[in-house]
């Protein structure tokens, strides 16, 4: 049962992983592509390729921020910058436009190496969990030694659950990808996104100035 002090991690992994479940961007793409080429479950392979690349770099994340010497002002400075890339992925998410499925899409074969692939090399998740998820796993375990894992869970639970969830709506519906219903929840979620940043530069900027 989550504990009270959980509960906003908790909302910050829902908000957070489902953001990153539908906003567009290479790995989405990957998804609408491999499905309408190869069928649904090829999508949803592409979906799971967050479950094969992300540890390591969390790992590294927290090993880089565990060695450094004042991690207090180091998180504050950090939870500012991620204030600013939240900030940033709320207004790509508010300012969201569809496009055509399949529009500039290469046919692929091989879904789930080449998402794998596309993941590791992709800055965004290296930059998401150094300037954002890893000073909310840090910070989590102060109130709780189960916070940081509640969040990994939910924040992962609900990225890769919403990226199979356009996979399943690309094979039955291409159209929903372009429809108003589509377009509302990614901008909703941008305006999500702008709360947790303005929680987030809060916190950072109580860190630095004590």
């Amino acid at each position: 049962m989550a504990t009270t002090e959980s509960l906003p991690i908790l909302f910050m992994g829902v908000v957070l992983g489902l953001s990153a479940g539908v906003a567009p961007g290479p790995l989405l793409a990957l998804v609408i592509s491999e499905t309408l080429q190869h069928g649904v479950r090829s999508g949803m392979k592409v979906a799971l390729a967050p479950l094969l690349t992300d540890l390591p770099i969390i790992l590294l994340t927290l090993f880089i921020l565990a060695q450094l010497a004042d991690v207090e002002l180091v998180l504050g400075g950090l939870s500012v910058i991620g204030a600013g890339v939240v900030a940033w992925l709320g207004w790509e998410s508010v300012r969201f436009q569809p496009v055509l499925a399949g529009e500039g899409v290469i046919p692929r074969e091989r879904s789930l190496q080449k998402a794998v692939l596309a993941n590791m090399l992709s800055p965004h998740p290296y930059l998401f969990w150094l300037s954002v998820g890893g000073p909310i796993v840090i910070r989590s375990a102060e109130s709780s030694p189960w916070a940081p894992a509640a969040f990994v869970a939910t924040f992962y639970l609900l990225l890769v659950g919403a990226k199979i969830g356009v996979a399943l709506m690309t094979s039955r519906a291409r159209s929903w990808l372009t429809g108003r219903a589509y377009v509302m929840m990614v901008r909703a979620l941008g305006w999500a996104l702008w709360g947790l940043a303005a929680v987030l530069l809060y916190e950072g900027l109580r860190a630095l100035l004590g």
